[in-house]
């Protein structure tokens, strides 16, 4: 009989501020070195968030907020079909 590890079913946790993420290949869960990737993920390393958006890159978005007039069409942005009978 099998016994499956009660840990195999769990994800790695994803690092918010690596100390050195230029070290890595972030393009899957091996986290592969960038000197020697196994995953074959591409001839280049993927790069952490952090180092394409800067420190700050979790907070992108999060101030959006949907208001009401956005979310209802106003009388100019709506197109009304007109028919001519002749």
């Amino acid at each position: 009989m099998l016994h499956e590890c009660p840990f195999a079913a769990m994800k790695k946790r994803f690092p918010i501020h690596p100390a050195n993420p230029e070290r890595l290949c972030w393009g899957c869960d091996k986290y592969c070195a960038a000197d020697n990737m196994l995953c074959g993920n591409g001839s280049d390393r993927t790069q952490h968030p952090c180092e394409l958006w800067g420190e700050d890159w979790q907070a992108w978005g999060s101030d959006f907020e949907e208001t009401e007039a956005a979310t209802q069409p106003s009388a100019s942005n709506t197109i009304q079909a007109r028919t001519t009978i002749s």
